[in-house]
């Protein structure tokens, strides 16, 4: 198979994985996904010779540099247009959400942004994206050993996190169970 072919087979199997990749971290950003995306497999078909035999994974690590520097470009705008006074807050357009308008799990999504960006990563590749400990190294460009301390400290630090955000359940007496209820004193 040509590299033309290679190139063309990964595209075609692996788009759409790399699109959730993309948009799980662009969250509110849309109109950038598709335009990463284009950037990803631009990179993939410059270098469709270097493309594995397994390209998810190697995809996903472009990916996390095309991300990384759309969210540089992101930020630059933000401060140009901030800078220029012609921002949502200048026009009194502010969104408040009802205080019911938690997502479910939300808390979860709350404890993983606590982390740092590096832990966060880790966790969404083997979460997220469903990769393995040796994949997650090809996607992080590092040894598969670790990768395997990465994912396992990032765990221990959500779990940490999870911890300290978990409010304190109200210790239920032990007799609880001997109270009658009002069904049980009428009969």
């Amino acid at each position: 198979m040509s590299n033309d072919e290679i190139f063309a087979a990964a595209y075609r199997e692996h788009y759409w994985a790399v699109s959730r990749y993309v948009a799980r971290r662009l969250q509110g950003r849309a109109d950038e996904v598709e335009e990463v995306v284009a950037e990803v497999f631009t990179v993939a078909w410059r270098r469709r010779a270097d493309l594995p035999a397994s390209p998810l994974p190697w995809l996903y690590g472009v990916a996390r540099n095309c991300l990384a520097n759309a969210v540089r470009g992101y930020g630059r705008r933000r401060r140009l247009v901030d800078r220029l006074g012609n921002d949502e807050a200048a026009h009194g357009r502010h969104i408040v959400d009802s205080p019911d308008a938690e997502a479910p799990g939300a808390w979860v999504h709350e404890a993983l942004g606590r982390l740092s960006p590096a832990d966060q990563e880790v966790l969404r590749l083997a979460a997220w994206e469903e990769l393995g400990a040796d994949e997650i190294a090809v996607a992080l460009d590092c040894g598969t050993r670790a990768a395997t301390m990465r994912l396992h400290r990032a765990r221990r630090r959500l779990r940490a996190e999870i911890d300290r955000m978990r409010p304190a359940v109200a210790a239920v007496p032990a007799s609880a169970d001997a109270i009658p209820c009002e069904d049980d004193r009428h009969g």
